[in-house]
């Protein structure tokens, strides 16, 4: 029996800002609230939610939460309200020929697959094609002085997180890495630059190789697979690769060229779970570990992320960690909290989490409702 496709009623954008818990430094500068867009798309009397990851400004990558909604809302949206989708690859099928703008594509990305497993009645992972109940969960820790970062470090080691990764920049490198390696001689332990070295600090980066570390993450430009290339041939540490991997292509090319020895998989990034899958299954055709990186998602975007990171290719602990840990109180009704460095699956349909409505109401910026 074929199932009749899924016909978009209507949607809901909304603007959001969450102060953060404290703020979250790293190489590009200090993040005190987490302000995103939120999609609501609707069809047949379910809801499926899908989150932005741009900033406000572009430190991270090129998108903004501006343009984003913009775009949302005069083209994106206006395509698909009213259509129907038989599964999320023919939704992809209509937004391929725009160029680029994957953070902005992969919010109706991600919703339409929470919409789409809800109308199938079954769990995200199980259409993604994961499964288990838990996921192992990594911290990453914001820069800071380097007697306080060791408190931070000892404290998440208590809690059984699986891998401490610590943002580094220039001056604030090989000391700290000394520092917490000689503290914690056997905790898996990688590094995160955010892009702000050059192939001129060569030296310092290969002077990581003594504390051996699981990975660098982003150390060169966030658009420069060729340079991560060279540095990778230099240095004996994998490089991990974030702000570089946008699309299957990339991700392709920095394997092949060995600019990547791992790849962060950040959904909200590549445009989408459909992207997502096609990269996951790109790295484990060539033998490449992926995991789950965050961008201080709200509990529905991290409830995108453990999901995905069920795939039988997030092999190292991704950065779904607890949700109190950035928020004072998260906009989902369900609290997304690790216990011994493990975070639980939300269980039903969909990614498992319903929006708090009436909180979400006093951190809501602005709402367009777009449709019937």
């Amino acid at each position: 029996m074929t199932r009749p496709a899924l016909r978009i009623d209507s949607a809901e954008l909304r603007l959001v800002r969450l102060p953060l818990v404290a703020p979250f430094v790293i190489s590009t500068g200090t993040v005190t609230e987490k302000v995103f867009p939120l999609l609501t798309l609707r069809a047949g009397g379910l809801e499926g939610y899908g989150e932005g990851v741009m900033d406000v400004l572009p430190d991270y990558l090129e998108e903004v939460v501006s343009g984003a909604m913009a775009l949302m809302r005069e083209l994106f949206l206006p395509l698909v309200i009213g259509k129907s989708f038989a599964n999320p690859q023919e939704l992809a099928t209509l937004l391929a020929p725009w160029r680029g703008n994957q953070m902005t594509r992969g919010m109706i990305d991600m919703a339409f697959w929470d919409l789409w497993a809800k109308s199938l009645d079954l769990p995200l992972q199980t259409v993604l094609g994961g499964s288990g109940e838990a996921i192992d969960v990594g911290v990453s820790l914001g820069i800071g002085p380097i007697d306080n970062t060791l408190q931070r470090v000892a404290a998440h080691v208590a809690l059984d997180y699986k891998r401490i990764k610590l943002k580094i920049k220039p001056g604030h490198d090989v000391a700290l890495v000394s520092a917490v390696r000689a503290a914690f001689p056997d905790t898996p332990l990688s590094v995160d630059a955010n892009s702000c070295y050059s192939l001129a600090d060569s030296a310092m980066l290969r002077d990581l190789d003594d504390f051996a570390l699981d990975y660098i993450e982003q150390p060169l430009a966030w658009d420069d697979i060729h340079d991560h290339a060279t540095l990778q041939a230099r240095i004996a540490t994998p490089i991990c690769l974030d702000e570089c991997i946008r699309t299957v292509a990339d991700a392709r090319k920095a394997v092949q060229t060995g600019a990547a020895r791992v790849i962060n998989i950040k959904a909200g990034r590549v445009g989408g779970h459909t992207e997502s899958l096609r990269i996951h299954d790109l790295c484990a055709a060539f033998d490449i570990p992926v995991w789950c990186g965050g961008m201080l998602e709200s509990g529905i975007g991290r409830a995108h992320n453990i999901h995905l990171s069920t795939l039988p290719g997030f092999t190292k602990p991704g950065d779904t960690s607890s949700a109190s840990r950035y928020f004072h109180r998260d906009i989902t009704v369900e609290k997304l909290e690790a216990t011994a460095g493990r975070m639980p699956v939300p269980p039903g349909p969909g990614i498992g989490v319903m929006l708090d409505q009436d909180f979400l109401a006093t951190v809501t910026l602005s709402t367009d409702r777009i449709g019937a």
